[in-house]
């Protein structure tokens, strides 16, 4: 937490530059996604294998949020946003010129870890914000994930399509070196109030999911809709570059415009969740993302359907995610580093399983059984929730 004598005002061009810089950011957790068929042709890897790409990202990410995240609230998170840069940049080019399967899984697992520059600017919003504001600063920060996460297929499936897959973490090198400035450059120089060893931090972190139900709670229902979410992302490119749809890497990129409803729900859910509060926001969002693996199961061999699908996944899972770490952020301010650490710990180890998961469940029962699975794991989702009512 920033130090009440020391707390500069979060004023729109910072949040601007935050939003933008975890949009950055975020991507080069998804990259790999549209490509995973290009890459597997590579490295001559299965469906099995080639699974393991995406997660190596997602569990470097989750090995980050618990070993690293914790560290926002003891040191300044502008030197330490600072060092994760050089990591990403570094981990970046090691992908791009990754010369087998093990380096490139090894430099994506190092990715995920430089990827946390995004958990330590979303508590440092939360920590520059007022209570009154909170839910709208996070609208802003969440929109700039959601754009990062969406335009990343975009992104990267264009650029693979003319100058190959591994130009793609070239431009995510430069990218990071580029915020990795700029953020140096403008953040506050904030001062913790919590003096913690190292290993008594990490500890801490334990001691707050013991303690608090409602951490509980928004971490494991999260962790299901995101595995789910995950599931769905990393078997879309394999759906559609084969029978019946046949398209290129490009075009399956581009379902990343159709993703970007997340934008309108993570902007709505940041507007409402301070007037409405956060648990009949959640409810509805959850509703829609179970109801748009129905319509993949059913629909998702037509276009139409996969569009439909996509949009009211989309609009569910970061319509749900904005209220739910308001939630975990008013639990503790002093603690707020450490308490998204555990809430973001459990949504990308779901993560990585989902995708793992996923692809393994494609090779095995196709589209139909993805569909199902993701079902699955949202109907759990709401379970979770409506039966706390905190």
């Amino acid at each position: 937490m920033v130090d009440s004598t020391e707390k500069p005002r979060l004023s729109k061009p910072l949040l601007l530059l935050m939003a933008t810089a975890i949009s950055a950011t975020v991507s080069g957790l998804y990259y790999n996604q549209p490509l995973l068929p290009d890459m597997a042709t590579t490295f001559s890897l299965d469906d099995g294998l080639v699974g393991l790409i995406p997660s190596a990202s997602q569990l470097g990410y989750a090995a980050a949020i618990l070993l690293i995240s914790p560290l926002g609230d003891t040191m300044a998170r502008r030197n330490l946003i600072g060092y994760l840069s050089i990591v990403m940049t570094l981990a970046s080019l090691g992908v791009f010129l990754a010369p087998n399967f093990a380096v490139l899984i090894t430099a994506s697992f190092a990715l995920g870890l430089g990827a946390n520059i995004t958990q330590q600017l979303i508590p440092l919003g939360a920590a520059l914000s007022t209570p009154e504001t909170r839910g709208k600063t996070m609208g802003t920060l969440m929109t700039g994930l959601t754009l990062g996460i969406l335009l990343s297929r975009i992104v990267s499936g264009s650029i693979a399509e003319y100058f190959g897959w591994r130009s793609v973490f070239l431009f995510a090198a430069l990218l990071a070196a580029l915020f990795g400035v700029l953020l140096w450059m403008n953040l506050p120089k904030n001062k913790p109030n919590v003096s913690l060893t190292y290993p008594k931090l990490i500890a801490s972190m334990f001691a707050l999911i013991k303690k608090h139900p409602l951490l509980r709670e928004s971490a494991l229902t999260g962790a299901l809709w995101f595995a789910a979410f995950n599931a769905l992302w990393a078997t879309l490119a394999i759906h559609v570059t084969s029978e019946p749809f046949f398209f290129t890497v490009q075009q399956a990129g581009l379902f990343g415009l159709v993703g970007m409803s997340g934008i309108l729900g993570a902007k709505l859910a940041g507007r409402l969740v301070d007037s409405w509060g956060p648990r009949p926001i959640m409810t509805c969002a959850l509703v829609l993302v179970a109801l748009s693996f129905g319509v993949l199961a059913v629909w998702g061999n037509h276009l139409a359907g996969l569009v439909i699908g996509v949009i009211l996944l989309d609009l569910g899972v970061f319509g749900a995610q904005i209220p739910n770490q308001v939630r975990v952020f008013s639990i503790d301010p002093d603690a707020q580093s450490r308490m998204n650490a555990v809430y973001m710990l459990c949504y990308y180890i779901a993560a990585a399983l989902g995708s793992a998961v996923g692809v393994k469940v494609m090779s095995l029962a196709g589209w139909e059984g993805v569909s199902l699975f993701g079902a699955g794991l949202a109907a759990l989702a709401i379970l979770n929730h409506l039966r706390n009512r905190t």
